[in-house]
């Protein structure tokens, strides 16, 4: 039998090899060469995926890697499964490691934001996934890093200046402390400021993105997320969980995402109280009605950037636009208040366009497109199975409700098309402006496809398992896709 097997071609040896599992690959290509030795089994599978979970191992690797260019060129998966390290050793290896392609990091307290920032001072072209665990705190809690001030804000910052290459795949996660060590301590703080996040998603670097995992304990995220016009236009699966998130930020999430496919928000609280059934009936309504709101804000963008574009070509260069009255000097009457309790103008709000008369806007109308979400995940905690059917019950008659008001949306627009009003749809996240992002309707399908008929939208998948494989999972929820994408299940 070992003859036998020492005929066999490399190329089969590699497509077995293919197959291995990440934890312990490794030690099955080591086993798989001394049992057959004399096989052509490729030697460079040894290091082609590393996992790394002692801190000598690091040390012990690099010195083996230190003089071997070829042998460096081999390793392409690397995962730094420990807590304890030294930081300045795993700088210099990964530092010798031109080729990687998938990157997991556990972060805990040996670092220091200066590491990061030399481990992700050089751009890395190969790059497809990047994982950063963040655990600054032990059984024994030690607060020294924070109590000085130092933060991990420079880390996203220092991703965000990285060229547009492609990384489809991005997790960072800031472990929640364990329950003993919250009692008695306040959570330390990962990052100080979140206008990094923002930051990093705009950047050109993560344009493609199409997974994102973003979880910062009780942090407001949000906001940097959603209002962010021109981020992540690709995203497809969108894990927040453990951030501060409510119902309203999952519908801005809705809104903002063209394309989300997949949205995972455990131990957030998107239902204020998970055992009444009119939250998740409005939260189904939310999903089904989110393209609505999407066309209304687009339609209100666009509106905008023609109002203004018919001023500007108007408006002859150098003459100025009239001026606010004058205060005269002198006594003004003690009648008139020198304060006000009106609230003062927000600096988001727009300035009012004027346009001279005789110049006519065109109205343009946006269609709102069929909702795209396939499953939503969250936590319920202490809700028995009966709660649990009942809150899907719920969650599906929403979200017929809110396809039913999408269906009088479209059937008032067709109405106006019919009657001459020009009609547009989005087809992917604009970032330019004006008709950017848009398509031209020109014939009734638009209202009446098989897509957006009410029959064939099928409501998303509800799983109120929570996180890990312990719960009970609805099938083809997006926590077992997340688990495929994150090689994980935290």
């Amino acid at each position: 039998m070992s003859h036998e097997l020492d005929r066999l071609p490399a190329e089969l040896y590699s497509a077995i090899i293919s197959h291995l599992p990440a934890d312990s690959f490794q030690q099955d290509v080591l086993a798989l060469t001394r049992a057959i030795p004399r096989s052509p089994v490729p030697i460079h599978h040894l290091l082609e995926r590393i996992r790394l979970k002692h801190a000598q191992q690091i040390v012990q690797l690099y010195r083996r890697l230190r003089n071997a260019t070829d042998e460096r060129n081999w390793v392409k998966d690397v995962g730094i499964v420990t807590w304890t390290v030294d930081a300045d050793v795993l700088i210099n290896l990964l530092g010798i490691l031109p080729r990687i392609s998938s990157l997991l990091l556990f972060v805990g307290p040996n670092f220091a934001p200066e590491h990061l920032e030399d481990i992700f001072h050089k751009p890395r072209e190969d790059l497809r996934f990047l994982s950063l665990r963040f655990r600054p705190y032990v059984k024994k809690a030690t607060y020294f890093q924070f109590l000085k001030g130092a933060y991990f804000d420079t880390t996203l910052t220092a991703l965000a200046r990285w060229p547009s290459y492609k990384l489809p795949t991005l997790s960072i996660v800031q472990d929640p402390p364990e329950p003993l060590i919250s009692k008695h301590f306040a959570q330390p703080l990962v990052f100080f400021r979140l206008e990094p996040i923002s930051i990093l998603l705009c950047s050109e670097y993560i344009s493609s993105l199409t997974h994102l995992r973003l979880r910062i304990p009780s942090r407001q995220v949000s906001r940097f997320i959603s209002n962010i016009p021109s981020s992540v236009p690709a995203l497809r699966l969108l894990d927040l969980s453990t951030c501060n998130i409510l119902s309203s930020d999952m519908e801005g999430m809705l809104i903002r995402f063209h394309g989300l496919q997949h949205l995972i928000l455990d131990e957030c609280s998107v239902a204020r109280d998970q055992s009444q059934a009119a939250e998740w009936n409005n939260i189904g309504k939310i999903c089904a009605t989110a393209t609505v709101r999407r066309a209304k804000a687009r339609e209100k963008e666009l509106k905008t950037w023609l109002q203004h574009n018919a001023a500007t070509a108007t408006t002859p260069a150098g003459i100025p636009q009239p001026a606010a009255r004058r205060i005269r000097p002198g006594r003004r009457g003690l009648a008139t208040a020198t304060i006000s309790l009106r609230e003062e103008p927000t600096a988001s709000e727009p300035d009012i366009i004027h346009v001279p008369g005789g110049i006519v806007i065109p109205k343009v109308r946006v269609i709102p497109s069929p909702p795209t979400l396939l499953s939503l995940c969250t936590s319920a905690s202490f809700i028995t199975d009966v709660q649990h059917q009942t809150i899907r019950e719920e969650f599906e008659r929403g979200w017929d409700e809110g396809l039913a008001q999408l269906a009088a949306v479209k059937s008032r627009l067709y109405g106006s098309w019919k009657n001459g009003v020009r009609m547009m749809r989005i087809t992917a996240n604009a970032s330019g402006g004006g008709y950017d992002g848009l398509e031209a309707i020109e014939g009734e399908n638009a209202f009446h496809s098989e897509q957006d008929d009410n029959a064939s939208l099928s409501p998303p998948v509800l799983c109120l398992a929570g996180s890990g494989t312990s719960g009970k999972h609805a099938e083809g929820c997006s926590h077992n896709i997340a688990w495929n994408v994150w090689n994980d299940t935290i």
